[in-house]
C-alpha cells in the first residue's frame, strides 16, 4: 500500500481548482486601459487565477512603484532585482484609471522598495491623495512592510486609508523561509498594534496562504496573535506555485477545509473572513469591507 508524506510537495491540479474561464471579452477592456496608462497590477505579474473575472468585473489592484522587487519572496512571481527610478506621474494615472473603471473600492499595492529611504510610503500617500481627488472611493493600502521603518509607516497611516492590509503570509516557523532573511514576523505584529494606537479608525486586514507546510495548530496560533495585534479582516487562500520557478504547493486543501478554517478564525474574533482555495488579499474586496458575507 502506498502512503502520501504530507510534508512532501505535490503537484497534482485537484479537480476544485480548476474553474472555467469568464465568458466573453470583458476583461479586455480593463487591460487595455491598464496598457494604455502604462500601470500595472499585482493580478498580472503574481499571475493571479481570479485575473479575468476581476478584469471582466472592470476591478484589479494596482501595482506602485515599479514592477521590480527588491526582495525574492519564494511563493512570488514579481521580478526580483534593481528597480528603476519611482515614476512621479504614476499616482495620477492610477487615479485616472480607477475613476475611469468607475471603482468604489480601489486597493493600491506595491513592490518592496528597500532602496528607498522611506520604502515608497511618500509615493503611496500621494497615490492616496490623488484617487480621492479623482473619485468618492474607499481606499485600501496593501503596503510593503518597510523594512521595519517606523515612520514610514507613519507616514502611510496619516494618509488615512480606510483600509490598512499587509499579507502576514505564512506561520512564524516558516516566515524566513518562505519570506526571505529580511522579513520578522515580529515586527509585522508591532507594525498593525502600531497602525491601530495611531488611527483606531482604520480597519486592519492581512492574508495567509496555506499549503505551504504549516499546521493548522500553527495557523490558528498565528491567527490569534494577528487578532490580539488589532487584525479584525481576514483572508485565507491556497498558494499556487506561479511557475517552476517559485517553492512548489506541499499541499492542496479541499474547500470543505478552508470553510472550517473560516468558521475558526470568526470564533477566535475576526470580524470578517474570506477563506477558500481561490481567495487572495484583495480579492472581492470591497464587500470584505462593507458585508460579513464574502464570496468564496
Amino acid at each position: 500500500m502506498t502512503t502520501t508524506n504530507p510534508n512532501q510537495p505535490t503537484r497534482r491540479l485537484p479537480p476544485w481548482l480548476k474553474r472555467q474561464l469568464p465568458k466573453g471579452n470583458a476583461n479586455h477592456f480593463t487591460a487595455r486601459l491598464i496598457d494604455r496608462m502604462s500601470l500595472t497590477t499585482v493580478c498580472d505579474h503574481a499571475r493571479c487565477p481570479n485575473r479575468m473575472e476581476c478584469y471582466a468585473s472592470k476591478t484589479a489592484t494596482f501595482m506602485i512603484l515599479g514592477d521590480v522587487c527588491t526582495r525574492g519572496c519564494r511563493f512570488c512571481s514579481v521580478a526580483t532585482g534593481r528597480p528603476q527610478s519611482v515614476d512621479p506621474d504614476e499616482p495620477q494615472r492610477v487615479a485616472d484609471a480607477a475613476r475611469q473603471l468607475g471603482l468604489k473600492h480601489v486597493v493600491v499595492t506595491c513592490v518592496t522598495r528597500d532602496d528607498l529611504p522611506d520604502g515608497g510610503a511618500e509615493h503611496f500617500c500621494r497615490t492616496v491623495a490623488a484617487v480621492r481627488e479623482a473619485c468618492s472611493a474607499v481606499v485600501e493600502v496593501l503596503p510593503s512592510d518597510f523594512d521595519g521603518n517606523a515612520a514610514a509607516v507613519d507616514r502611510l497611516v496619516d494618509a488615512a486609508p480606510e483600509v490598512y492590509n499587509h499579507n502576514t503570509e505564512t506561520v512564524p516557523r516558516l516566515y524566513r523561509t518562505i519570506r526571505g532573511p529580511k522579513s520578522n514576523y515580529r515586527w509585522t505584529l508591532a507594525m498593525f498594534r502600531r497602525i491601530g494606537q495611531r488611527d483606531p479608525a482604520i480597519r486592519l486586514k492581512t492574508g495567509m496562504m496555506r499549503g505551504l507546510g504549516e499546521t493548522t495548530d500553527e495557523l490558528l496560533d498565528t491567527l490569534a496573535d494577528l487578532h490580539d495585534a488589532g487584525c479584525r479582516l481576514l483572508t485565507l487562500g491556497q498558494y499556487l506555485q506561479p511557475s517552476p520557478a517559485q517553492m512548489p504547493v506541499v499541499r492542496y486543501l479541499p474547500p470543505e477545509e478552508f470553510e472550517h478554517l473560516g468558521e475558526l478564525a470568526r470564533r477566535i474574533g475576526f470580524e470578517q473572513v474570506a477563506s477558500g482555495p481561490f481567495v487572495r488579499s484583495s480579492y472581492h474586496a470591497r464587500e470584505m469591507a462593507v458585508t460579513t458575507t464574502v464570496p468564496k
